[in-house]
């Protein structure tokens, strides 16, 4: 599941993508934009800084932009910045691999072999999606998006 972490981060990448290349906006402005509470944002935007995602500027005309251009920016990469692997569970993860203690053969482990099957349709969707696209979505396109696993 999506963490609120997740969702205001993807919120606020998607509010900087609606801006002119080099323009920048403030985290009071984005915050209040999109209902998310200022101290949380700001935290999450330099977890995105951080990862390369976004460049910010202090002082006066300072804020926060986005490092490259939206159409570069896969959705499913923000997501592993913020709320770490998609797996629901670390046996069934690519990247953040740990067997669990209770199972005895997790190559017959049904839960285990399900959850990769999740794994793999979140990373579908996810990874072929930028935030360009995001942003382009008109609301009621995106109601109608049905997605079958």
């Amino acid at each position: 599941m999506l963490t609120k972490k997740g969702k205001y981060g993807l919120k606020a990448a998607i509010h900087l993508a609606h801006l002119q290349p080099g323009t920048s906006a403030l985290v009071a402005d984005i915050a209040e934009s999109n209902n998310i509470p200022k101290k949380f944002l700001d935290a999450i935007l330099g977890e995105l800084r951080n990862a390369g995602f976004l460049h910010s500027k202090k002082g006066k005309g300072g804020g926060y932009m986005l490092a490259r251009p939206p159409e570069t920016i896969i959705v499913g990469d923000v997501v592993r910045v913020l709320d770490g692997p998609l797996a629901p569970l670390p046996c069934a993860s690519k990247t953040a691999y740990r067997p669990c203690d209770d199972c005895q053969d997790e190559q017959l482990c049904a839960v285990r072999l399900m959850m990769m099957e999740v794994r793999e349709a979140i990373a579908r969707v996810l990874d072929k999606r930028t935030l360009a696209e995001m942003r382009d979505m008109p609301k009621d396109e995106m109601a109608s998006f049905v997605y079958h696993i």
